[in-house]
């Protein structure tokens, strides 16, 4: 498995912008996708993006297209999510999580077998 680390989280105002960062250790990465998901009480994890390590191939869900960004930077081992045109609705715990990857990026959270400890984004009006 992949140690995963969340950083970045904090209160902002709606209409901030906010990076998340995503320090990934334990394993080589070169066969591994990340992936960003948040969760709000009472539901599901919600998947917004992953990237592939090797070669940066990214997939976004519909929902944060446009105002979420994944990106990774290979030499501190770490992914990040850069958040734009924050509302209250992005409020939520957000994790990273990792999987092997062959190709096929994964939006169902159980596809992910190593996750971070997650980082409470909270955005007030």
């Amino acid at each position: 498995q992949v140690h995963l680390v969340e950083s970045g989280g904090g209160l902002v105002q709606a209409g901030d912008s906010l990076r998340l960062s995503c320090a990934a250790s334990g394993r080589t990465l070169s066969a591994y996708a990340l992936a960003w998901f948040r969760q709000t009480p009472g539901n599901e994890r919600e998947f917004l993006g992953a990237i592939s390590w090797r070669d940066a191939n990214i997939l976004y869900s519909d929902s944060v297209l446009g105002r979420f960004t994944v990106s990774r930077e290979v030499a501190k081992n770490t992914a990040y999510l850069q958040m734009y045109r924050l509302t209250e609705e992005d409020t939520a715990i957000y994790y990273c999580a990792a999987t092997e990857h062959y190709g096929v990026f994964y939006r169902a959270a159980t596809r992910y077998d190593s996750w971070g400890q997650g980082t409470q984004v909270t955005v007030s009006a």
